[in-house]
């Protein structure tokens, strides 16, 4: 059986169509959703499925536009007046999600993180903090760091590659990156790939230190029922992206409850494992990102090069600091 090709493997990933090359499937996706956005802020913060919109409980804090498509979050007092303040807004998206939550509205909240993710304005500005397992009922940008641990052995390159636990709500027993995990509100990248090391692969952070930082990933993607919760949520990520060459007495271990074990690779064995769906579809993304840094994937073998690369780095259509 062939496998899927390294553009199989972007087109996974970054699936949401786009109005350059496919205008009629970019329109007919379209139509499927509303755009969200905050009283006061002009621009759309994301997209939330029509379904989506139409559950969400009623409240005086949101307004829903169902001719122009458009759902507005509108914090308001005791008094009915707008809530302008950054901590109020806060609060008052914290009380009614939690609420959402209680209801049992969106099978995603059962997956309650109990983690703030931010959300950008226009200026670049910190203009809201929301749930992290609610983001994707928004379709807000969300943001993380991803780390390819690797090996430089007697027979080449190996990299280091954990299974999620099949507890995990989100694709569970799927291959993963050496270490990856959410970035949130007030976090700095490099401040949370370490933490993230040491919670799920107990790598000390004077072991991390030397980590290479060597840029970003970005996509959007459209969740399936891997992803757990509700299909169809959009989910535009930036990624941040780290390389870090391991000694070869330094042996990754499950530091908690996110993954089962950890399995030093061969390339060709992380090839392969990508091209039989294996691995968690970001994480084969980023994997495929290393390989072209790494000069394993070249122009000279890779048909798709130009698309890969360019693809790898999707400007978004939302607001990013």
């Amino acid at each position: 059986m062939v496998g899927k090709s390294n553009l199989d493997i972007i087109n996974e990933c970054d699936n949401f169509p786009y109005q350059s090359d496919n205008p009629e499937a970019y329109d007919a996706a379209f139509k499927s959703y509303y755009h969200f956005k905050l009283e006061g802020c002009h621009v759309t913060l994301g997209y939330v499925p029509a379904d989506v919109a139409a559950k969400l409980p009623s409240s005086k804090h949101w307004s829903l536009d169902q001719i122009n498509r458009i759902l507005t979050f509108q914090p308001r007092n005791e008094e009915g007046q707008p809530v302008e303040a950054l901590e109020g807004r806060n609060l008052i998206l914290a009380q009614y999600l939690q609420g959402v939550r209680e209801q049992k509205v969106f099978r995603v909240l059962d997956g309650w993180r109990s983690e703030l993710y931010p959300i950008y304005g226009p200026s670049k500005e910190l203009i809201l903090s929301m749930e992290r397992s609610a983001t994707p009922l928004f379709g807000v940008v969300t943001y993380g760091v991803h780390m390819t641990g690797y090996v430089q052995t007697g027979e080449g390159m190996k990299i280091w590659a954990p299974r999620r636990a099949l507890t995990k709500p989100t694709y569970p027993g799927m291959m993963d990156n050496t270490v990856a995990g959410g970035l949130s509100t007030g976090e700095d990248p490099f401040e949370c790939l370490v933490r993230e090391c040491e919670e799920e692969a107990s790598l000390p952070p004077d072991v991390v230190q030397p980590a290479k930082s060597c840029g970003t990933l970005t996509y959007f993607h459209i969740r399936d029922s891997r992803a757990g919760g509700e299909i169809g949520l959009c989910q535009p990520e930036i990624q941040y992206i780290y390389d870090l060459e391991l000694p070869s007495n330094v042996i990754p271990k499950p530091g908690d409850d996110e993954a089962i074990d950890f399995q030093l690779l061969t390339i060709k064995e992380v090839q392969d494992a990508i091209a039989q769906g294996k691995f968690k579809p970001n994480c084969a993304h980023v994997l495929v990102d290393f390989f072209v840094r790494h000069g394993i994937l070249t122009p000279e073998n890779e048909p798709d090069y130009i698309e890969i690369v360019s693809r790898s780095h999707r400007k978004l259509e939302f607001p990013t600091p």
